[in-house]
């Protein structure tokens, strides 16, 4: 493999791989929860690697499931977000 765009779709793809990995097993072991901001983190910015890696590849079905993995991170972090600020705002009129 002498292209390097090829090597960096595939390093671009083992990260993703690594990054949804490690968001599973640290929730897992109960070192972070579900609704944490890292573990969300985690999910989308590998779910984003592995679509690239999928579309390079033609794995539809693979780019698909990513795709709505990457939109449920996102959702979750919107919430997130939308808890934290209500709670600002709530300390801010106490």
């Amino acid at each position: 493999m002498d292209n390097p765009v090829a090597i960096l779709v595939e390093i671009i793809g083992w990260t993703g791989s690594v990054e949804v990995i490690l968001a599973y097993a640290l929730v897992s072991s109960g070192k972070i929860k579900g609704d944490s901001p890292v573990y969300q983190w985690l999910n989308l910015t590998g779910g984003i690697f592995l679509i690239v890696h999928t579309i390079v590849h033609h794995a539809y079905p693979s780019t698909f499931i990513n795709l709505v993995w990457v939109v449920i991170a996102v959702v979750a972090l919107w919430n997130i977000r939308k808890r934290k600020n209500k709670g600002s705002l709530t300390r801010e009129v106490d």
